[in-house]
């Protein structure tokens, strides 16, 4: 087994296996990678444009909001701020929108 392994061909062929895996795990990961970097992409992109719609609202329907309110807001997940922007339709006192975050603030 040993004058197999010293011999020319066998390392060779060991040499081309080696570098064809080593090439589709690095296609594989990058694969991978891009899929990963593209989906948390689109899912940060849809929280900042969640958060800035739920806060327009607000601001058009209550004027600034203090800095703790804010904050409260900020921490949202994007679930929350999509049924916070419904249940803004129906929230028409400030007390109502502390009350809703009180509540759905983990």
């Amino acid at each position: 087994m040993t004058i197999l392994r010293e011999s020319p061909w066998y390392q060779q062929i060991l040499k081309e296996g080696l570098e064809a895996g080593e090439k589709q795990g690095l296609e594989l990961g990058l694969a991978t990678g891009l899929q990963q970097g593209l989906q948390q992409g689109l899912q940060q992109g849809l929280q900042q444009e969640s958060l800035k719609l739920v806060k327009k609202l607000i601001d058009r329907r209550f004027g600034a909001l203090s800095s703790e309110l804010n904050l409260k807001i900020n921490q949202l997940s994007t679930s929350k701020l999509e049924d916070l922007a419904t249940d803004l339709l129906e929230i028409t006192e400030i007390n109502q929108l502390e009350n809703w975050l009180q509540q759905n603030i983990s």
